[in-house]
């Protein structure tokens, strides 16, 4: 299946896969006490300084013992936080033909009441997997006993090297070198065959694909969304071909990892949509790239969007290149896992390997070390190299040791202490997510062999109905909102709205069917949140009035009120009509992809994150197009659409968090048939 405007300059991570602004008063209780105690004292010392200069008329600074220096890149470290096609007929466009978004009427979407019928709906019979994926050695996935940390290394800082490539004559690590010409290092690699279609109508329209073929889009919606990735791909292919993310308003592009993220991100995307030729002058390109600039990364990031990317695509296509620069990329990973407890430091120089704490304070966010967990995993299981396996294990059971709330974990840890920051914030938000995700998946990747993943799934779902659930007024909609200390707060991000797809995905293996029916409450409150916006496009953030006597379930403060073009919704109602066939969430994603279509897609190529989900008159746009619109909305948006169960059977696959499907192993490591 990791807070928001572009991308800062510091390395100031969150879970969040892109970025949001922060108020002083959050900032401030983001700090430490140790933190804050310090900060306190400069500005008494400053203050005590100042009044003795202008008393004595000595303009002696050293007198105030304030380091000013340090303490602007201190604030500004705080104050910058990690956030988060084939066409149809001609002359007729599928998607904005009628389309009138907002509140009202038919518009607001399936009644509540209709969702709560067919509770036990279990999920289709007589589902097949797709055909045997090739694969590297397995190994078996049993718990294996924790092993020492490695030797730690001193920390390096990071730059913005936004267009660094043009300083100076330094080529950037992506670009791609002229034909025939390989880098040292690299081995010749041969051209990648899909298992697409053979004939080249196929292949140059994928919407008229074989109906045989498992690839490919097969009706006039999957057709509209295979074209809107067309339209994007098109922008980051004039305007930021080799970097990590488009500008689309401004026609440039915005480094964060040189990594290519954009391209890297969207791979098993144009493998699942059958764009062969996409594919191919990706892989190309991919083929010459350094995954280990000399560059600080955020562990969490990298993996869930290229570490992630790289093994999918091979267990999609058979392709060992991809594999290579998985093992590559997971080697420089590593260096993260050099603290002194099982808690990996959440940056890392992938040249150098000195990894360190994120440059705002000295803690992790929980999401970010427990949200790595798939990918290490599925590399051990494919190389037989149980490291990768081994590094991750021992943060979950370090996890598992530590005391909770009810099963509900704090947003911050410390990687020297290996301890919760007491008195964190309670959510399923930003940096807290995708852990009570993860939970889930881990069991379900080795075949619900690890029963720890389970019963802490288990205890953490009953602590959020205890804990973190609320109803709206007027309306009564379902809402998951945050304790901070003891007391609920109202406020339910976007992000939080994959928990639906979680519940629903446990129930279809076997969990309990009150854990459907909260799924079913959840995802139409998360449909509301896009419904009841006059441009049909959700807020990052959404207040729920709880007041008896209010006449709008939903608040939205001017801060809150942008868009970043996330998945989370659709994402759940993906799991959703996958698991119980109901076609309403099929309608309601129609419905969203309508209003990214109308609001945010920018004429020559691209789409933009917009500021002002209220104002259909001036959304605003943010000139930025995160990597995973490409990755996940429109790779959900596609499978929803589909017909065909077995395209990334919820059987034999299980989505990282980015959306990047990674093979279910049985008992020995080998993938299920």
């Amino acid at each position: 299946m990791l807070p928001f405007t572009s991308k800062p300059s510091s390395g100031d991570y969150d879970n969040s896969k892109a970025r949001r602004t922060q108020s002083c008063w959050r900032l401030w209780r983001r700090l430490s006490r140790l933190q804050r105690k310090v900060v306190t004292a400069i500005l008494l010392i400053s203050a005590l300084g100042g009044f003795i200069v202008f008393r004595h008329f000595v303009p002696d600074e050293s007198k105030s013992g304030l380091d000013s220096d340090a303490f602007a890149r201190n604030a500004a470290g705080r104050n910058k936080g990690w956030l988060g096609l084939g066409g149809g007929q001609e002359g007729h466009d599928p998607v904005n033909d009628d389309f009138n978004p907002g509140v009202g009427g038919d518009e607001m979407g399936v009644a509540g009441d209709e969702i709560k019928q067919d509770k036990s709906l279990k999920g289709r019979p007589g589902k097949r997997g797709p055909p045997k994926l090739l694969g590297g050695k397995p190994m078996g996935f049993q718990d294996t006993e924790n092993v020492d940390p490695l030797e730690g290394n001193q920390p390096m800082g990071e730059e913005d090297t936004e267009n660094a490539d043009k300083e100076k004559g330094v080529p950037h690590p992506g670009i791609e070198l002229p034909p025939g010409v390989v880098k040292e290092g690299e081995a010749d690699e041969k051209e990648v065959v899909l298992p697409l279609p053979d004939n080249e109508k196929d292949k140059a329209d994928p919407g008229n694909s074989d109906p045989q073929s498992l690839y490919g889009a097969k009706n006039e919606r999957q057709r509209a969304v295979v074209d809107a990735f067309k339209h994007a791909w098109k922008g980051y292919k004039a305007h930021a071909w080799g970097h990590d993310e488009l500008k689309p308003i401004s026609k440039k592009w915005s480094e964060w990892f040189t990594l290519s993220l954009t391209m890297v991100d969207s791979l098993d995307t144009m493998v699942i949509m059958g764009l062969t030729d996409e594919f191919q002058e990706a892989r190309d390109h991919i083929a010459q790239m350094s995954v280990t600039p000399n560059k600080d990364v955020n562990l969490f990031e990298t993996t869930i969007r290229v570490l992630g990317a790289f093994l999918s695509t091979y267990h999609l296509t058979g392709d060992e290149m991809f594999l290579q620069k998985a093992v590559t990329l997971g080697d420089s990973l590593l260096n993260c896992f050099q603290s002194r407890t099982a808690v990996p430091f959440s940056d890392v120089n992938l040249q150098t390997g000195n990894a360190h704490a994120p440059r705002w304070g000295p803690d992790s966010s929980v999401s970010e070390v427990s949200t790595i967990q798939l990918e290490f995993r599925d590399l051990s299981f494919t190389t037989g190299d149980p490291k990768y396996k081994e590094a991750v294990d021992k943060v979950m059971m370090h996890l598992h040791n530590l005391p909770k709330k009810e099963g509900l974990v704090p947003i911050f840890i410390n990687a020297n202490s290996g301890q919760f920051r007491p008195n964190s914030i309670l959510t399923l938000g930003a940096r807290a997510d995708s852990y009570y995700e993860y939970l889930l998946k881990q069991w379900l990747q080795t075949s619900k062999s690890e029963k720890r993943f389970h019963d802490d799934y288990i205890e953490a779902v009953e602590g959020i109905k205890k804990k973190l659930l609320g109803q709206s007024e007027p309306n009564k909609l379902t809402f998951i909102g945050e304790l901070h200390r003891d007391t609920f707060s109202p406020k339910m991000d976007e992000l939080a709205c994959f928990f639906p797809g979680t519940l629903a995905l446990g129930h279809h293996n076997g969990l309990p069917d009150s854990h459907l029916e909260l799924a079913q409450e959840v995802a139409h409150t998360c449909f509301q949140m896009y419904a009841q916006m006059p441009t049909f496009l959700a807020p990052e953030i959404t207040y729920f009035n709880t007041l008896p006597g209010m006449k709008e379930d939903l608040n939205i403060k001017p801060a809150d009120a942008h868009n970043l073009l996330r998945p989370e919704t659709l994402e759940s109602f993906f799991y959703l009509y996958r698991i119980t066939g109901q076609n309403f969430y099929r309608e309601w994603a129609w419905k969203i992809f309508q209003g990214f279509e109308k609001y945010t897609k920018i004429p020559g190529g691209g789409y933009s994150s917009i500021s002002n989900v209220k104002n259909p008159d001036n959304v605003n746009m943010r000139d930025k197009m995160e990597s995973f619109f490409l990755g996940e909305t429109l790779k959900y948006l596609f499978l929803i659409f589909s017909d065909d169960p077995n395209l990334i059977s919820l059987d034999k696959y299980v989505f990282n968090t980015e959306a990047h499907p990674l093979p279910v192993r049985d008992g020995q490591g080998h993938q299920v048939q």
